[in-house]
């Protein structure tokens, strides 16, 4: 008596003799799976089908899963990333030698009968009778292919793969019900096309290119006929015939293939005896998948795609819709990425920090007038082992997009929105504000854009230096990052003209949440990431246009089909005088200002340093008409440390500034990004001067002693330290993991601490 099956119901003798008793019950059935083949489809009339539904489109063309190839904007690829590694090839691009062991091994009456196979089940019935269970199946290639298809749907769900394969009658009817319908529609070609396509052959590999280029490093088409037999006999069992783990076990089922190769006659005997004495020479490629693999140091970048994709309802309405395209794969992006800045950016920022510093940089670059994302380069390596450093948080982006926590406050380099929301106000760049070095002012005074005082507090705020005290007008106060100044500008512009000046620009805080309206805005007490900080100061070098930074230039379907993507989105948030005007007084920033070292002597060149609260986060965000940089430094893991007294690429500093390490990193990645032949100028504006009042010998003296003493003076006459609070009376929260934890509420910039 044959025995169940070890986990419970029927064996497979019992279940081909349960199947043939509904079977006999069916004429319908019975007929289409008894008949003789009818021509090429091996099918009886039509009217033997007419029962069933129509059959499911999956069945007809199943949607594979497939390698997506994500490239540069000049073709070259990237990475390439997949769910399933598979490559869909055509018949004739199958070697015929593959095509006849496939069907040898698997199904040696495929063309000869109907989508089921009555004497195979009656033989596999036999066979399993005299064994006492299973000893052979009776599936017919067909069949495989209709599970395959079920089992390739159901994706990674250990549910819906259970679902496919389960051993019970009701799937093999239906199992059956859909063969026959696959023959009637596609035929014995497309069917041996499709199954070869979507098998799963080991090692990774699903459909027979993927598998021809793992273990042979060829196209499916050039495959031997030992190299064809090898991978034909894998299919039964991938794990016990892999010739990577077992070349023993391995060759005994390729001389089977050979030998059933020659039983029904596909190849002479002579020709399996060469086979079978010919060892087996496997040249494999390992699979290279996922960003981890791409090229440049564009992990990150690569990464911002796939979750461009699987975030923009252009991909798909629901979550679930966009996971699906990803997974899918099957796509070529072409995406903004320039391989020259993509190399460039990735140098610079690996050349002034070390991947095992305490702390870390992030560069990004965009095309001012079309918001493209030309690089994104991290000094962390992209990747999950922490013991080398690598990372996967971008640092460069927002938190929905695979960044920190809340972003970055952005000190200083928030200024230029302050005077840009002046400068549409009407107010001249010659504008005079006179100050001590440090001032008192009331909250009550700022206006938010509901119209409600912006606090009921003192707000009190300095200097970096106990020198800089007197007049400054706006071009000055820029070059200098005079907080005093600021101050009083964004009460005259109005705080919220200067909020609604950066939202115009684009802006925005990392975790996604509203921008605090409080004065200390105008000194980068908000929040913000590299990329947005880069799209926009692109504003600017567009002579004010702002436009949405993107990634994704076009992508394709498996059929070559375009698949519609985002556009950038380009309007206008200040006017082209305003922005020629910031231009030229940023200029000023690069030649004598703070941002020196950074500066470009080859073309127009202008930008912004920013140092933050206790030196948590330094900051040069710059461009020229052609290229906006943005370059972060600071403490990217657990609570972030000030920079002061640190080693940092094999340099001390005894603090960190936006002009000392962000400025030259910024140098390098433009250098190296921009073509020496294009160097288009900014439009010369003429810009008004404001007359100035400062005391140049006591100005001299208190800068020699600050940089001696390496810090600014306190309110108590001690130099700064640990502790960095250098606003009495002001709190800031400390960062959390990536970001300015809170950074947006009425936590003090500590303005630019000097080149």
């Amino acid at each position: 008596m044959p025995k169940k099956r070890s986990g419970g119901g029927l064996t497979t003798t019992q279940q081909a003799a349960k199947f043939l008793g509904v079977a006999a019950l069916s004429g319908a059935v019975l007929a289409g799976i008894a008949l003789p083949a009818a021509g090429a489809l091996g099918l009886a009339a039509k009217g033997t089908v007419e029962g069933f539904d129509e059959i499911p489109s999956n069945l007809k063309t199943p949607p594979l899963s497939q390698r997506t190839t994500i490239q540069d904007r000049d073709g070259g690829t990237i990475a390439t990333v997949y769910s399933r590694d598979r490559t869909v090839v055509p018949l004739k691009d199958i070697s015929p030698y593959m095509q006849d062991a496939i069907i040898a091994i698997e199904d040696s009456r495929f063309y000869e009968h109907g989508a089921v196979d009555l004497k195979g089940i009656l033989r596999a019935m036999n066979r399993n009778v005299q064994a006492g269970g299973a000893a052979q199946g009776a599936s017919t290639l067909t069949q495989q292919y209709v599970k395959n298809v079920f089992v390739e749907e159901a994706g990674d769900d250990p549910e819906k793969v259970a679902e496919a394969t389960q051993q019970t009658l009701g799937r093999k009817v239906r199992e059956l019900k859909y063969a026959i319908q696959v023959e009637e529609e596609l035929g014995k070609k497309k069917i041996l096309e499709n199954y070869l396509n979507i098998t799963f052959f080991g090692q990774q590999a699903y459909g027979i290119e993927a598998a021809s280029q793992r273990y042979f490093s060829k196209h499916a088409k050039d495959l031997k006929l030992e190299e064809a037999a090898l991978l034909a006999g894998i299919v039964q069992s991938p794990s016990r015939y892999d010739p990577v783990n077992d070349t023993e076990e391995a060759t005994k089922r390729r001389n089977t293939v050979l030998a059933r190769m020659a039983a029904v006659k596909t190849i002479s005997q002579a020709e399996a005896d060469k086979a079978m004495e010919t060892p087996i020479k496997l040249k494999v490629s390992r699979p290279k998948n996922g960003c981890i693999t791409a090229v440049s140091g564009s992990g990150f970048f690569c990464d911002y795609v796939r979750k461009t994709i699987l975030t923009d309802p252009a991909f798909g309405k629901t979550d679930e819709d966009r996971a699906k395209l990803w997974n899918l794969g099957g796509l070529t992006i072409r995406t903004t990425l320039d391989p020259r800045a993509q190399k460039a950016a990735n140098e610079a920022a690996t050349a002034r920090v070390y991947k095992d510093d305490k702390f870390a940089a992030s560069v990004v670059q965009v095309r001012p007038g079309n918001g493209e994302i030309l690089s994104m380069g991290q000094s962390r390596p992209y990747g999950l082992d922490q013991k080398q450093n690598e990372t996967v948080l971008n640092l460069a982006v927002s938190n929905k997009m695979g960044g920190s926590t809340y972003g970055f406050q952005v000190g200083s380099t928030f200024k230029p929105f302050t005077a840009a929301a002046a400068l549409e106000k009407g107010i001249s760049p010659a504008t005079t504000f006179s100050s001590d070095w440090k001032m008192t002012l009331q909250e009550r005074d700022f206006r938010n854009c509901s119209g409600s005082p912006a606090g009921y507090a003192p707000w009190e705020l300095q200097n970096e230096l106990e020198s800089e005290k007197g007049s400054w007008d706006m071009t000055s106060a820029l070059g200098k990052s005079i907080n005093t100044y600021f101050a009083m500008l964004e009460q005259k512009a109005g705080l919220c003209e200067t909020v609604e000046m950066a939202k115009k620009v684009g802006y925005e805080r990392g975790d996604g949440k509203k921008i605090d309206e409080y004065p200390s805005i105008t000194l980068g007490g908000e929040v913000s990431t590299p990329l947005s900080m880069a799209g926009a100061y692109a504003a600017f070098a567009n002579r004010g246009t702002y436009c949405t930074p993107i990634a994704i230039a076009s992508i394709k379907d498996p059929q070559g089909k375009k698949i519609p993507v985002p556009k950038t989105s380009c309007s206008r948030a200040m006017s082209e005088k305003t922005a020629d005007t910031i231009n030229q007084m940023l200029k000023g920033v690069v030649e004598d200002g703070t941002g020196t070292q950074a500066g470009l002597s080859d073309r127009d060149n202008a930008g912004k340093t920013g140092t933050t609260n206790d030196r948590k986060d330094a900051w040069f965000v710059g461009y020229t008409p052609n290229l906006s940089t943005a370059v972060w430094v600071g403490d990217d893991i657990g609570e972030k440390s000030s920079m002061f007294n640190v080693t940092i690429g094999g340099q001390y500093y005894d603090k960190v500034c936006g002009g000392c390490l962000p400025g030259p990193i910024w140098r390098i990645a433009m250098t190296g990004a921009l073509d020496a032949a294009e160097t288009p100028g900014f439009n010369p504006v003429s810009v008004p001067r404001g007359k100035e009042k400062k005391d140049k010998d006591k100005e001299k003296g208190d800068r020699d002693r600050d940089r001696d003493r390496g810090d600014e003076d306190r309110e108590d006459g001690k130099p700064g330290g640990d502790d960095g609070n250098r606003f009495p009376g002001i709190e800031l929260p400390d960062g959390v993991i990536g970001g300015g934890g809170g950074g947006g509420g009425r936590g003090q910039d500590g303005g630019q601490n000097g080149p």
